[in-house]
């Protein structure tokens, strides 16, 4: 198949899971990509992930898939309680399994980054390297915070929520903030020696804990709260064991095993949906192009499909503006419908007024399986 040069110089910007990901895509189309980070180190930020069986999909796809369920661990199912410990929804991870692939897979960011990071080559790596500012001429020139500049043929966008260059490109697309804050924490299992995931929807807010491989947990919680809240962003492991300390004793005893240095926090936003994803030859992916609140653990996902999608359009071949626009045509409606949907799902799980959370959990008690399968459905059959 003829995909025209194989020198084509494609510059990635950023190395978190949509850029390196994407470097892998396109180490397998026979180009050879080049990846810039802003930190000076590639040190993942974060805890724990959940990866659905559309990501997994997608690694298979990329010919990683082994490498990483080896790092990670499936969890048998999930639930979501109220704050007395009643189920509200339980949902059998292995039926899901069965049906769509592996489901309800969780791993580490760093064990996930490590994976990621071994597959690109490092001398094409470059760290200490922000992108501040780009032009378009006969190349795309990248301009760093260093004061370096660099000039690539075509240029991929997956610098994140905050990404400058979509800021240049699409003005109007600010990052905005879903109404609650976040903790979250990786902590030992051993003694907790917790196998299931769940969240726990409350009046206090939201509580979730995931089991993770190598006998460690992840944990979270989301509180309603203005933007920025100095209050919140002080808060300690104390304070969180007072804030929930009417929920499940679990709860308490969860956050008591963690450390205050290991609490990482942080406000929860999004981006509004925006038209475009290919601009002549530039691509936004991941979140530089459709950040989403966690609600439906398709943050990660939804960067990794990315990937996929593009290793597809590149087999297809044609020139790479082409290329961006079909991965644009394909991408749009479903990244849309996700970032939608886990605001409202947000929104509806953050609700602290009893009425409406004795009515909520009414309704999702009385939902039909097969009406939930549906869902799932829409969530994991992909077009790759």
């Amino acid at each position: 198949m003829n995909h025209g040069s194989k020198k084509t110089e494609v510059a990635i910007v950023g190395g978190g899971i949509a850029g390196l990901t994407a470097a892998i895509a396109f180490q397998k189309s026979g180009y050879t990509p080049v990846v810039f980070e802003a930190a000076e180190e590639l040190k993942p930020v974060g805890a724990g992930l959940g990866l659905a069986a559309n990501a997994i999909k997608a690694f298979d796809k990329l010919g990683i898939k082994e490498k990483v369920i080896q790092r990670g661990r499936v969890l048998p199912s999930f639930e979501i309680k109220d704050d007395k410990g009643k189920v509200i929804i339980h949902t059998d991870s292995r039926m899901v399994s069965a049906k769509y692939g592996l489901d309800n897979f969780t791993i580490h960011r760093s064990s996930l980054h490590e994976v990621l990071i071994g597959e690109v080559p490092k001398e094409n790596l470059f760290t200490g390297k922000k992108c501040v500012d780009y032009r378009v001429g006969v190349r795309c020139g990248l301009k760093f915070a260093d004061g370096s500049e660099y000039d690539a043929d075509h240029v991929i966008v997956a610098d994140g929520i905050h990404s400058q260059i979509r800021q240049k490109l699409v003005p109007d697309s600010k990052p905005r903030y879903a109404g609650y804050t976040c903790w979250r924490a990786v902590v030992d299992n051993r003694r907790l020696n917790i196998e299931h995931s769940y969240e726990i929807w409350g009046r206090k807010g939201r509580f979730g804990a995931v089991p993770l491989a190598d006998d460690r947990l992840y944990w979270f919680a989301t509180v309603n709260s203005e933007a920025n809240n100095a209050q919140f962003k002080n808060f300690s492991v104390a304070d969180l064991q007072e804030w929930f300390r009417e929920y499940p004793s679990e709860t308490v005893e969860i956050i008591a095993s963690t450390s205050n240095d290991a609490l990482i926090w942080n406000d929860i936003i999004d981006l509004k949906p925006i038209p475009r994803y290919a601009f002549d030859r530039v691509l936004l992916i991941g979140d530089a192009a459709h950040a989403t609140t966690p609600n439906m653990g398709q943050g990660a996902c939804q960067a990794i499909e990315d990937a996929a999608v593009l290793y597809d359009e590149l087999m297809r071949g044609g020139l790479f503006t082409e290329i961006f626009q079909r991965f644009e045509k394909r991408r749009l409606k479903r990244t849309h419908f996700i970032t939608n949907q886990s605001s409202v799902i947000g929104k509806v799980a953050q609700a602290s007024n009893p009425i409406i959370m004795k009515l909520r959990n009414a309704f999702f008690r009385s939902i039909p399986a097969g009406i939930r399968d549906k869902q799932f459905e829409k969530l994991y059959q992909t077009d790759f």
